[in-house]
Formats: C-alpha cells, structure tokens, sequence
C-alpha cells in the first residue's frame, strides 16, 4: 500500500522561503517519477515540477529560478525548495508519484499516488 505524506506547509511573508518534504512509504521511489503540484482555490490542479529516477527535473515557468525539486532515494522522500515567494504561490500543494515516465511529466494524468496536501499561503 503506498502512501505519500507532505509537510512543510506553512504562511509566509512575500519574500520568504519554504521547504516541503513528501515522505513515500508502501515502495521504494528509486525507479519513479515523482513530482509537485498545487491548487489554488477555484482554480485547477497544476503542474509545478517533476524530476525522474535519473534526477532529471523539469518546471513549470512560473517557478523556474524560484522553486528546486530534488529527491532522496534512500531515506525515500521527495522535496521542494520554494525561494521568492509570491501571493500567487499561495495554494494546497501535493506530491506524487507514477511508475512510468511520459511525455508530459507536469500532467495530472501520468501521475498514480497523490499526498493529501499541505497549505502554503503568502501575504503581503
């Protein structure tokens, strides 16, 4: 049974930083695509970032040069290092994991296992 669990959520000034955590029980992540979402309220589920089983990463651009994904296979446990953030960052943010790789990495779709979300909000 696989679960993955955030933590890190928190509020924050605009400006400030945060780093999450998703810890992955049930399997190892080693050969797993892993990656980051968020949704805001009203608003769809979007992609943020992804990085594969060879520490590839991708962006969406609305983080690139803000947010780092990385990962941990051997204490099995994903992150994001969130830098500069904005109001707009503010959102419930999930991770996930898929046992394949396809072409749209930031898509809903190609991912199986979710977290249940941690809030991050930013004020002015």
């Amino acid at each position: 049974h696989v679960q993955l669990v955030e933590s890190g959520g928190d509020s924050v000034q605009d400006g400030g930083s945060l780093r999450l955590s998703c810890v992955v029980s049930g399997n190892s992540i080693k050969p797993w695509l892993l990656g980051w979402f968020r949704q805001a309220p009203g608003k769809q589920r979007e992609g943020i970032a992804a990085i594969d089983s060879s520490n590839r990463d991708r962006y969406a651009n609305f983080v690139k040069g803000r947010f780092t994904i990385s990962r941990d296979n051997a204490k099995n446990t994903l992150y994001l290092e969130m830098n500069r953030l904005k109001p707009d960052d503010t959102a419930v943010y999930y991770c996930a994991a898929s046992d394949y790789t396809p072409i749209q990495v930031l898509a809903r779709e190609a991912y199986r296992w979710w977290g249940q979300g941690t809030q991050v909000t930013v004020s002015n």
